[in-house]
C-alpha cells in the first residue's frame, strides 16, 4: 500500500466520522425539540434523574446504531458516500423517535412514561425506555444496512423492516409477560428497577434477532420475512428456556421470582444475570445460524 493510498483512506475515514458526527447532533436535537416539555440538562445535571439518565444514554446507543447503519457496507466513492449517509442516517433518526413514540403507547401503555421518569424518577421505566431505544437501533441497524437496488427500494424495505420489526417487539413484550408469573406493567410501575431489566434484557435479546435476519443484501421480502421469523420464533422459545437455566444454573438455589419481587429490596443483581441470559443466548443464536 502506497503513501497515496493511505492518504485517501484516511482522508475518507475522517469525511464519513465528520458526517456522522454531525448527524448524530441532528439526533440529539431532534430528541430535544420532541421533549421540549422538559429540559435535559436540567434533568441530567441538576436533578441528578438517574431513570432519565437510563433513557438517554440508551437512545444515544440507539441512535449510534442508527447512524452506523448509514456508514457501514461497500463503499460508492465518498460523494456518494456522504449523500447515502444523509438519506440514511436521516432515515434512521425518524425511525428512531418514531420507535420510542411508538414502544410507549403500545408496550407500555399502561401508565404515562413521561410522568414516571421525569416527575417520579422511575429507574425501572428509564431503563426500559432505554433499552427500547437500543433495540430499535439495533432493529433500524438491520433494515438499513446491505443492498436493496436503488435508492428509493432501499427507503422502502427499510421502512418495512422497521415495522415489521416493532411489530416483533410487542410481540416479545406479550409473550415476557406470559413467562412471567407476576404484572410486569404493575411492578414497574410500583419502582421495582430489577423487573425493568429483566424486561430490558428480552426486548434486546430479540432486536438482536431481528437485526441478524433482516442484515445484509436484500434478496426478496419472502426469503427475508421467513428467516425473521424464524429467528423470532426462536427467541419467543429462548426466553422461558433462559429463565428457567437462570433459576437452576445461573442462580442455584435461589429462585429468580422471589429474588425480584417477593423481598422488600429487589434484587437487581439477580435481574442483571437474567437480562445477561436473554441477550447472551441470542447472541450464541445468531452466531450458530
Amino acid at each position: 500500500m502506497t503513501f497515496s493510498d493511505i492518504s485517501t483512506i484516511l482522508y475518507d475515514a475522517v469525511a464519513y466520522i465528520a458526517v456522522g458526527f454531525i448527524i448524530f447532533f441532528v439526533g440529539k436535537l431532534v430528541y430535544q425539540l420532541v421533549n421540549r416539555d422538559f429540559n435535559i440538562k436540567e434533568e441530567l445535571v441538576e436533578k441528578d434523574n438517574l431513570a432519565f439518565s437510563f433513557a438517554h444514554v440508551g437512545y444515544f446507543i440507539g441512535l449510534l446504531l442508527a447512524v452506523g447503519s448509514a456508514i457501514v457496507g461497500p463503499t460508492q466513492g465518498l460523494v456518494n458516500d456522504i449523500i447515502d449517509i444523509a438519506i440514511y442516517g436521516g432515515l434512521g433518526i425518524i425511525l428512531l423517535n418514531l420507535s420510542i413514540w411508538l414502544n410507549d403507547k403500545i408496550i407500555l401503555r399502561k401508565f404515562s412514561v413521561k410522568k414516571e421518569i421525569i416527575e417520579d424518577r422511575n429507574a425501572g421505566t428509564g431503563v426500559i425506555e432505554g433499552a427500547i431505544s437500543i433495540a430499535s437501533g439495533l432493529i433500524i441497524f438491520g433494515a438499513v444496512t446491505g443492498e436493496s437496488g436503488n435508492l428509493t427500494q432501499g427507503i422502502s424495505s427499510a421502512v418495512v423492516f422497521w415495522l415489521a420489526g416493532q411489530v416483533a417487539l410487542f410481540i416479545t413484550a406479550a409473550a415476557y409477560q406470559l413467562i412471567t408469573p407476576y404484572d410486569v406493567h404493575e411492578h414497574i410501575e410500583k419502582d421495582n428497577v430489577a423487573v425493568g431489566v429483566g424486561f430490558a434484557g428480552a426486548l434486546i435479546a430479540i432486536a438482536n434477532l431481528i437485526r441478524h435476519a433482516i442484515t445484509g443484501d436484500f434478496e426478496g421480502w419472502g426469503l427475508t420475512f421467513g428467516e425473521a421469523g424464524f429467528e423470532l420464533v426462536l427467541g419467543i422459545i429462548l426466553l422461558p428456556v433462559m429463565r428457567f437455566l437462570t433459576d437452576k444454573i445461573l442462580l442455584p438455589g435461589q429462585r429468580l421470582t422471589d429474588e425480584i419481587i417477593n423481598q422488600e429490596h429487589p434484587n437487581i443483581g439477580a435481574s442483571i444475570i437474567e437480562a445477561f441470559a436473554y441477550i447472551g443466548g441470542s447472541i450464541m443464536i445468531t452466531w450458530c445460524l
